[in-house]
């Protein structure tokens, strides 16, 4: 759930476990389509690549499988073992496993993870023989409204664009790179997903966004914050009145051959 490398932490994304659980909490919760594709099994070993807080990793460790998660924020890691999950920190660029896993799990972490490549080499020498991976993460055009408006508010205040890029691919560039790295593809789809942000734009770019206001004095970046949420105050919303983000999700479920 967050599982970004070391070079997004330091350009300035820093995770706050409670501030993560109040403002991001739907994370895990909308998690639930790419669970039932992985569909864990009693006995299995799954990574969770990415594992965040916790909270999936617990669900799916309801099915009997054995969870192992991973994510580069140590105290996203910490509030996992918390929970009871096995856990440790570590850059999901830098996979140290070699064929211990029946599948690699990932939610929403992939696009934090600037190097697909890399990912993917560590993906497939973690996995057995004909073990699989599955994933759901940013889509090409994901939360462009938001990205659009933090950058259109950079530019007014006189700070130019970010040069900052979350990894959103499209369906077919990602199937051509699991292909390259020796992965038959079964599934891959780009879904739009509205998302209800549940303490508003604001509290959405206090947890995400801070690698597109590293850059700036600490004045600045509350500035251009405001900016932006501002811009985006036309969202659409949803019938409790919370704004709705334009998420775009990429599923994929592929197998190591």
């Amino acid at each position: 759930m967050s599982a970004f490398d070391t070079a997004t932490m330091a350009a300035g994304q820093q995770w706050n476990a409670q501030d993560y659980a109040i403002d991001a909490g739907f994370v895990p919760l909308l998690g639930g389509a790419v669970s039932r594709l992985l569909d864990p099994r009693t006995g299995e070993r799954i990574l969770d690549l990415g594992c965040g807080d916790g909270v999936l990793s617990t669900e799916l460790a309801l099915s009997g499988a054995r969870i192992h998660g991973v994510d580069a924020s140590p105290e996203l890691v910490n509030a996992a073992r918390a929970r009871g999950v096995d856990a440790q920190v570590m850059d999901g660029h830098a996979l140290t496993f070699n064929a211990e896993f029946d599948a690699v799990f990932s939610n929403a972490a992939l696009h934090w993870m600037g190097n697909p490549d890399r990912v993917l080499e560590g993906v497939r020498r973690a996995l057995r023989p004909g073990g699989r991976f599955v994933a759901e993460f940013g889509g090409h055009g994901n939360v462009a409204t938001i990205i659009a408006a933090v950058q259109a508010a950079r530019v007014a205040h006189g700070h130019g664009a970010s040069a900052f890029q979350w990894y959103f691919p499209t369906a077919d560039a990602y199937a051509d790179r699991l292909r390259q790295h020796g992965f038959q593809v079964q599934l891959i789809e780009t879904t739009p997903r509205p998302t209800a942000l549940p303490t508003g734009v604001a509290g959405w770019l206090r947890v995400f966004a801070a690698p597109l206001l590293d850059d700036l004095p600490a004045a600045a970046r509350a500035t251009v914050r405001e900016a932006a949420v501002a811009l985006l105050d036309d969202l659409p919303r949803d019938a409790a009145g919370q704004p709705l983000a334009d998420y775009v999700r990429l599923r994929v479920l592929a197998r190591r051959r």
